[in-house]
C-alpha cells in the first residue's frame, strides 16, 4: 500500500476527528494578551487552559527582560549548537542558578521538555539496563522508553507494592545481565493532579538498587516551601537522583532543564544526542528566564496567589458535588458522566453561552463514558473568575444530567 493511501485511511485517533475538530476543539486560537480573559472566535473568554501559572507570561520585568533580551542579542545569538560554538555566560549562569535551587550540583538546559525527557532516558540507559515506570507516565516518558532496546516493567499508578513487585522482576534481570534500574516517575500528574509518591519510591532504595528519575513539569516552581518542586514538597532532594523540570509551565517560556550531579549532568551534556546536533536555546529566552527564575524565587506571593485561587475553586467544585479525582495539586480535573456527543455539546455551551474556555479531555485519553474538563488555576485569577466557573459548572452539570446535551448539539 502507498503510505500517503494508508494515512488517508488512518488518520489516527485524534486526527480522525480534524475535519470537524479543527480550529475549536484542536488548534484553537485564543488571543489577545496572555490572561485568564482572552478573546476565542471574537469573543472574550475566562480562560483555564494556559500553564502560566504564576502569571508570569505578563509580568512587566519578565516582558522587559524579553525585550533587553531581544534588542542586545537578536534572535540568533548564539549560533550553533551549545557544543560547537552556541554557548554562553548566560546559558551557564542560568544551569548554575537552577542546579542550586533544586538541590543539585549541576543542571544542563534543553531546547524543549519533551523532547528533551526523549533523550534523557535514551541517554542514561542501554540494552543492559531495566527501566522501572509509573503507568500513567507522560506521553514524552512513553516515547523515551520507545528508543530503550532493553527491557522496561510498568507499575500500576502511584502502587508501591506494584512498584516494589516489577523491582523485584528487574533486580533479578540485572544480576544476570550486569545492567542498573533507572525508576521513572513524575512529581506532580498533569492530567489527574496527583503527586507521584517520590518519598515512598526513594524508601524502596532501602530494599533496591536504583536511581529515580522524576518529571516535575508541573511541579517546579509551584510545590514546595521555596517552589523548587515536589520533590521538596515531599522532603526528599536527596533521594531524587536526576530531576527534571520545564519551563513552560511556571516559568512562562519554552525550553527545559535536568538537574544531577556534575558527573551525570556532564555525561548528560556530552551524550544527549537531541541537544549536541540542535542550535542552542536563543539568548532572548535565556536572559529572560533569568528573570523568571530572579521572580520564581524572591516572589512568594505569587506562588501564594495560585494556591489560593486552586484551593477556592477545587473547595467550591466539591461543595457542589463535583468529582476531583485524586488531585492534591493545584492541577483541577473534574469528572462528569456523558459520551462524546455530550461531551462536545457542553463544551461548547460552556464555551458559547458561558463564555469559559477550559481543556476537554475524553476516550482515548480517559475510560469511555467519562468527560474530564480540565482547569489551571493561576496566581492572576480572581476570586470572581472563581466563582463565574463555579456558577457555570453547576448549570452544565445539570444539563448534563437532564439529557439536554443528548438532544440539543451545537454547531461549529
Amino acid at each position: 500500500m502507498d503510505i500517503f493511501e494508508k494515512i488517508a485511511k488512518h488518520m489516527g485517533p485524534i486526527g480522525q476527528h480534524q475535519k470537524w475538530s479543527h480550529g475549536y476543539f484542536s488548534f484553537p486560537k485564543l488571543e489577545g494578551e496572555i490572561a485568564p480573559h482572552m478573546n476565542f472566535r471574537g469573543k472574550e473568554h475566562l480562560v483555564w487552559s494556559l500553564n502560566n501559572y504564576l502569571g508570569l507570561a505578563n509580568h512587566p520585568e519578565v516582558r522587559e527582560a524579553d525585550r533587553v533580551g531581544a534588542t542586545d542579542f537578536g534572535m540568533a545569538y548564539p549560533m550553533g549548537a551549545r557544543m560547537m560554538s552556541g554557548n554562553s555566560k548566560y546559558h551557564e549562569q542560568l544551569e548554575q542558578e537552577l542546579g542550586t535551587f533544586v538541590g543539585k550540583e549541576d543542571a544542563f538546559l534543553l531546547n524543549f521538555g519533551y523532547q528533551g525527557m526523549v533523550s534523557i532516558i535514551d541517554s542514561l540507559v542501554d540494552r543492559n539496563d531495566v527501566i522501572v515506570y509509573d503507568a500513567e507516565s507522560h506521553a514524552c516518558i512513553i516515547d523515551g522508553l520507545r528508543l530503550h532496546m532493553g527491557k522496561r516493567f510498568v507499575y500500576k499508578h502511584n502502587d508501591i507494592e506494584s512498584a516494589r513487585k516489577q523491582l523485584e522482576r528487574a533486580s533479578k534481570l540485572v544480576e544476570q545481565s550486569g545492567g542498573g534500574i533507572l525508576v521513572i516517575t513524575e512529581g506532580v500528574f498533569g492530567m489527574s493532579g496527583a503527586q507521584g509518591k517520590l518519598k515512598e519510591l526513594v524508601e524502596l532504595k532501602k530494599e533496591f538498587n536504583f536511581r529515580l528519575l522524576i518529571d516535575d513539569a508541573h511541579g517546579f516552581g509551584t510545590m514546595g516551601p521555596t517552589g523548587a518542586g515536589t520533590h521538596e514538597a515531599q522532603d526528599c532532594i536527596e533521594g531524587v537522583d536526576i530531576y527534571f523540570g520545564t519551563f513552560a509551565k511556571a516559568m512562562a517560556g519554552i525550553g527545559a532543564f535536568v538537574a544531577s550531579t556534575e558527573q551525570i549532568t556532564n555525561f548528560l551534556r556530552y551524550n544527549m544526542r537531541s541537544q549536541t546536533f540542535a542550535k542552542a536555546l536563543p539568548m532572548p529566552m535565556v536572559i529572560g528566564l533569568l528573570k523568571r527564575l530572579e521572580l520564581l524565587k524572591s516572589k512568594s506571593e505569587l506562588r501564594e496567589k495560585l494556591w489560593n485561587v486552586a484551593t477556592s475553586l477545587q473547595k467550591g467544585l466539591r461543595e457542589r458535588g463535583f468529582d476531583l479525582g485524586i488531585t492534591n495539586t493545584m492541577v483541577t480535573p473534574v469528572f462528569l458522566k456523558g459520551e462524546l456527543l455530550e461531551a462536545t455539546a457542553l463544551t461548547m455551551d460552556l464555551r458559547e453561552n458561558y463564555g469559559i474556555f477550559c481543556s476537554i479531555v475524553v476516550y482515548p485519553v480517559i475510560p469511555k463514558g467519562l468527560i474530564e474538563l480540565r482547569l489551571i488555576p493561576t496566581a492572576v485569577h480572581t476570586m470572581e473568575d472563581v466563582q463565574r466557573t463555579l456558577d457555570a459548572f453547576s448549570e452544565v452539570s445539570s444539563k448534563l444530567k437532564s439529557g439536554y446535551y443528548k438532544e440539543n448539539q451545537f454547531e461549529i
